[in-house]
């Protein structure tokens, strides 16, 4: 009876705080998911007309308004149509043609309660407001929202919170300080055109127009100088010229580091957060006034004379600060101004490098194969970073293509939203790929013919060789990675779907149009060799991807004429990089895709058809550089072009470059390096013949 009589006591003791806990649970329960506005009939039946829409769109129809097609149908299509030219237009000036240019958006179907900075909107903020909360602001909803009524929100424009936090460099004590505003298509509305960061002690003059947010930017911050947002209300939209329109605040985001803002975006000083040593990074608001459209990539296509360059630029490795140089030189300038305290920085000075390599070479397509971020704890907002590892190449129009590599996603953002931002950048050509394969950037461009034909001549595939399969989880919650990822067999399965569905041409190419169209100079090149016999063949193709596959170390093919081993450059200078796993990739894909259904069409061949993919190329390994020649094809690496990756001193910086010419049978590739300080090009080294007249059989 005393042990039955001690269990009663016992359950009677937990009752009180059982119960206790029940109920404050079920108060959470009812605050945080209970009490939320839910679409009824009310919530449709605003006051006011027309002033927003409650659209609900995914994140895929978001990246996919905000980004532009790559190209034409012709991208697409494979070569072998042709199209009505205009007079005097060439057909891959797609903003020349009707039906191949920019495709004109719908702006007024885009949501006004959404915060998302890559649409191009052209809808006017009316009110903006700065709030201070110790909650996530995507956990407390709208507990962390600025005050509004339902007439407000109709009127006015729903409150959207940009979805960055001040305080992010803050530490977790200063709390999530978040820049909210309302946006309205009403014609009655005056719309703001002017934002201005003023201390407390300063404000605008003249006054007239300019309304002051009442929580200071730099709330939750220790010891900080309080710093406001004014924004000053104009016109309505009703009164408004298309010039006034091109003057207002259409979206606001937010910067860390001291580098360029997103495309079309503005910085605006002070920053709300200063820089200190290595320690903290500056933070800033951005704004875009107007509307900028993203300029779009012409579709790939040969020179008249045949001809297509590609730029390979392996393993940047940038960072949200302007990062920190790695195995320099000592004593020279460069080694100087990455030691300098208020030095330009590993990220800028890596551009300036990559601006004159670009204007040296002049090509029409750079690749980026994987590592743009440097990852490792250093690249924590890759919003920010992804704005600027790519813009001495769109800034001179470049089109440019991109995949990942391994230390890509290790911090702040998964491949996924990254490459929507990549996609919509200017000139690119990056896309998502098919989202039942393995990674994300499994693709395929096509190189078409400059004549009205636009024949499919090459082909480039992308693939995501992944980052890491295995790993654990360190004392501090950190993922410490123990072995690379590797090419999946449904990436094997996807490629050898994609080869088959590409046609067969005669090859070598003779452009159509060279009798009718008299006056284009359809030149031939002077080192062309005129072709003996004519064949059937899928074209060229070359492929991209971050990590090397086993066999780009296996033992090179043999010159046949000499013994000596096809293999050119450095090479051994650290460890392998790739996966110890495989789903043999090499054998199962690269060998199996021919260009032929039929035996090679060369006079006295008796093999069996060349492999479509002759060149392979990678990056991943910063201080191997070689091409390798395995079972047929070239397996290159890039090197590495950045100071903010590691290197070896005495190994200078270098990007790979391919020439492809006579209409895609040639291949050709080289090297350029940095070179000392005089060269202001640099210098070519390795320059070989890998495909065509002059290469190894």
């Amino acid at each position: 009876m005393s042990l039955l009589y001690r269990s009663l006591r016992f359950l009677r003791s937990m009752c009180a705080p059982i119960t206790a806990v029940i109920c404050f649970s079920c108060l959470l329960t009812f605050i945080f998911i209970l009490y939320q506005p839910t679409p009824g009939p009310g919530i449709k039946q605003r006051l006011g007309w027309q002033s927003w829409d409650s659209i609900s769109m995914s994140s895929e129809d978001l990246a996919a308004a905000s980004s532009t097609s790559n190209g034409s149908t012709s991208q697409d299509q494979g070569g072998n149509s042709s199209i009505e030219l205009p007079e005097g237009v060439d057909w891959w000036n797609v903003n020349g043609i009707p039906g191949l240019g920019q495709d004109k958006v719908d702006t007024t179907s885009f949501p006004l309660d959404v915060w998302a900075p890559l649409l191009p909107h052209d809808t006017g903020l009316s009110e903006i407001s700065v709030t201070h909360c110790y909650m996530d602001p995507i956990i407390a909803g709208d507990l962390c929202a600025p005050s509004t009524t339902t007439e407000k929100d109709a009127i006015r424009g729903p409150w959207v919170r940009v979805d960055r936090n001040l305080n992010d460099e803050s530490g977790y004590m200063s709390g999530f300080l978040s820049i909210w505003y309302r946006r309205t298509r009403r014609l009655d509305i005056n719309l703001i055109d002017s934002i201005r960061l003023l201390p407390s002690q300063e404000e605008p003059s003249p006054l007239d127009g300019w309304t002051k947010v009442d929580k200071s930017l730099r709330t939750g911050v220790y010891h900080a100088n309080p710093l406001f947002l004014w924004y000053h209300v104009g016109k309505t939209a009703g009164e408004m010229t298309s010039e006034d329109k091109g003057q207002i605040i259409t979206e606001i985001d937010v910067l860390f580091g001291e580098d360029v803002p997103w495309w079309g975006f503005e910085k605006l000083e002070p920053p709300t957060m200063y820089k200190k040593d290595d320690i903290v990074e500056g933070t800033y608001i951005t704004i875009r006034k107007g509307v900028h459209p993203v300029p779009k990539a012409p579709p790939l296509h040969f020179s008249r004379d045949g001809k297509f360059k590609v730029m390979q630029i392996a393993d940047l490795h940038y960072s949200v600060s302007v990062g920190s140089c790695r195995d320099m030189r000592t004593g020279e300038t460069l080694d100087k101004l990455c030691t300098s305290p208020d030095g330009p920085g590993s990220d800028n000075l890596t551009n300036t490098l990559l601006a004159r390599m670009l204007d040296a070479e002049k090509p029409d397509l750079v690749v980026f194969t994987g590592d743009q971020l440097n990852g490792q704890g250093s690249s924590w907002d890759p919003r920010s970073v992804l704005a600027k590892f790519a813009k001495e190449v769109w800034g001179r129009g470049i089109p440019w293509a991109a995949v990942f590599g391994n230390h890509d996603s290790e911090n702040g953002m998964d491949r996924e939203d990254q490459m929507k931002l990549m996609e919509a950048m200017p000139y690119s050509l990056a896309q998502r790929g098919p989202r039942d394969l393995h990674g994300v950037g499994n693709y395929v461009l096509k190189v078409l013919s400059a004549d009205p034909s636009m024949t499919h001549l090459l082909t480039l595939y992308f693939l995501d060789s992944g980052s890491y399969s295995k790993g654990f989880f360190n004392f501090w919650g950190m993922f410490t990675p123990t072995a690379y990822d590797w090419l999946r067999q449904d990436q094997i399965d996807w490629f050898l779907r994609e080869s088959a569905s590409i046609n067969m041409i005669e090859r070598p190419f003779t452009p159509d149009g060279a009798k009718d169209l008299s006056s284009i100079n359809w030149a031939r090149q002077t080192d062309q060799l005129t072709p003996q016999t004519h064949r059937l063949a899928k074209p060229n193709a070359m492929m991209f991807f971050h990590m090397p596959l086993p066999e780009a170390y296996s033992t090179p093919d043999k010159n046949p004429s000499t013994q000596r081993p096809l293999d050119v450059g450095l090479s051994g200078l650290e460890p392998n990089g790739n996966a110890d796993s495989s789903d043999g990739f090499f054998e199962k894909a690269l060998l199996n895709a021919t260009e032929s259904i039929h035996v090679n069409a060369q006079a006295g061949s008796e093999t069996r058809p060349k492999q479509e993919v002759k060149v392979v190329a990678n990056g991943h390994s910063h201080i191997t550089e070689n091409c390798r020649r395995v079972k047929g094809v070239w397996m290159c690496f890039g090197g590495g072009g950045s100071y903010s990756g590691y290197g070896k001193v005495g190994f200078d910086r270098r990007f790979r470059v391919y020439e492809i010419s006579e209409y895609g049978e040639n291949i050709r590739t080289w090297k350029r390096l940095e070179g000392v300080e005089a060269e202001s090009e640099g210098h070519v080294v390795d320059d070989m013949v890998l495909v065509g007249p002059g290469a190894t059989p």
